[in-house]
């Protein structure tokens, strides 16, 4: 039972304050006991995105607002993203921020109202994909004419490869199948899907790289069969639409049946209905084209067929016509022409034949061994005479060069400044090295250099004597 009022009064316990962080903790501590699990229904404001990943924002209603915090943990599994105006239902527990003394919402869920929250995060996702550019028609890429390799994407165990196998098989029997097995529905389905992607061009790039042209993957099918909005949502992740678009081979989306859309149909190359339709695209060219090669085989069988029939009667008719009378004159005078021509050739031949022969034994005669003994002596004779002139020239040569460099000596001796010191001459210099001509170039007190013929003197000037 509590205490009387009046006797609390004189009681020092009852009478001590409490400090604010005491307060404020208790006040905390009240609240998320009561408050441990709590919905709210509000529209938001305020909202902004720290860097740290952290949402903040506002709940609020005509009559009363509440701060909340949704950390980045907890928004990584939201598939939507909050903003200002939209209306929310937000589940998650009260606490107390002690720093400022407010009270605010720990939110835990967050689920639109009146819209669901993945029709929301799918047009929130298209919307900012679009904005990237990440499905412009421009990044769409032109599939095989012939793919000889499919990659398939898809659950191993689902009606949508068995579809694709038996569709494949019926339409064509020179496209093999490359399956990439992963899960198409559930948490982590989409980041599955998306490493199978990459998975298949890791493989198609070592195939280049490695020259193996059979290993090599033309082009990419991802898909499944129909299904909720829910089962489809591995193919709206933002991670499998980028692995689409960075794709280096071809990627055709058969996603469900034809009224589905995912933002994987928005990402790839070609969208196609259904995963029995992928399969008729990759293999219908084929199809074609043995259509088209059939049809023009045939027109070109009739064609020559109507050619060598209409050549035929026009021979007949040539035959039957008086022109190959004059035909057979004409080919009679031509071959006696070519028998006259064929016997003056054979006559020319054998003049040119023996007139060759004639030099050759010439020839032969020139070339005999004392015809070339006899050159070769006189050549000897020639080689000998020529040496020696050539010798004597030299010599003569060399010793007219050594005359001139004799005299060209002397006569730089003479000229020489070092055979004038020899004379008794001595060269006066200043301290710079400059040569002094003139008395009045020095002062009294300045040292001076005299070279002589053998050695050089330091001199210091006591006297100038100006003549």
């Amino acid at each position: 039972m509590s205490r009387p009022l009046l006797m609390s009064l004189f009681d020092e316990t009852e009478r001590r304050p409490l400090s604010v962080s005491e307060l404020t903790s208790q006040v905390r501590g009240a609240l998320e006991n009561r408050f441990a699990s709590v919905w709210v229904e509000g529209e938001i404001s305020n909202f902004r995105q720290a860097a740290s990943g952290h949402w903040y924002f506002t709940v609020r209603d005509e009559g009363a607002q509440l701060r909340s915090t949704c950390f980045r943990g907890v928004n990584a599994r939201i598939r939507f993203r909050p903003s200002d105006g939209l209306l929310v239902r937000v589940r998650g527990r009260m606490t107390v921020y002690e720093p400022r003394g407010e009270y605010e919402l720990i939110v835990e869920a967050l689920d639109p109202v009146g819209a669901g929250a993945l029709r929301v995060a799918f047009e929130q996702l298209k919307e900012r994909l679009a904005a990237e550019g990440l499905f412009d028609e421009s990044l769409k890429r032109e599939l095989p004419l012939l793919p000889r390799r499919v990659g398939v994407v898809t659950s191993p165990t689902g009606a949508a490869v068995r579809d694709i196998i038996r569709t494949v098989e019926r339409r064509t029997r020179t496209v093999s199948i490359l399956l990439a097995p992963t899960r198409v529905q559930g948490e982590g389905a989409g980041a599955e899907i998306a490493r199978a992607i990459r998975a298949l061009n890791e493989h198609h790039l070592r195939a280049l790289e490695e020259g193996l042209t059979g290993e090599q993957v033309d082009v990419i099918i991802v898909g499944r069969g129909g299904g909720s909005a829910e089962d489809l949502w591995a193919f709206n992740e933002e991670e499998v639409a980028r692995a689409i678009r960075a794709s280096v081979v071809p990627v055709i989306s058969a996603v469900g049946h034809e009224t589905d859309f995912t933002i994987a149909d928005f990402a790839a190359d070609v969208r196609a209905a259904t995963p029995t339709a992928a399969a008729e695209i990759v293999a219908e060219r084929e199809d074609e084209i043995g259509d088209y090669v059939e049809r023009l085989t045939h027109g070109l069988f009739n064609s020559a067929r109507y050619r060598v029939l209409a050549g035929r009667a026009r021979v007949q008719e040539a035959a039957m016509s008086p022109g190959f009378d004059e035909v057979r004159m004409r080919l009679r005078v031509a071959r006696e022409e070519l028998d006259d021509a064929r016997c003056r050739l054979e006559n020319r031949a054998g003049d040119l034949s023996r007139a060759a022969r004639r030099r050759l034994e010439a020839v032969r005669g020139k070339l005999s061994p004392a015809g070339l003994a006899a050159s070769a002596s006189r050549t000897r004779v020639r080689l000998a005479v020529g040496g020696a002139a050539l010798e004597t020239a030299a010599r003569a040569r060399l010793e007219d060069a050594r005359r001139r460099l004799g005299l060209a000596v002397a006569s730089l001796d003479a000229m020489s400044p070092l055979a004038v010191l020899g004379r008794g001459y001595a060269l006066a210099q200043d301290g710079r090295g400059r040569v002094l001509r003139s008395a009045r170039g020095v002062g009294a007190g300045d040292s001076v250099r005299v070279r002589l013929a053998e050695g050089s003197l330091r001199c210091r000037v006591e006297e100038v004597e100006e003549n």
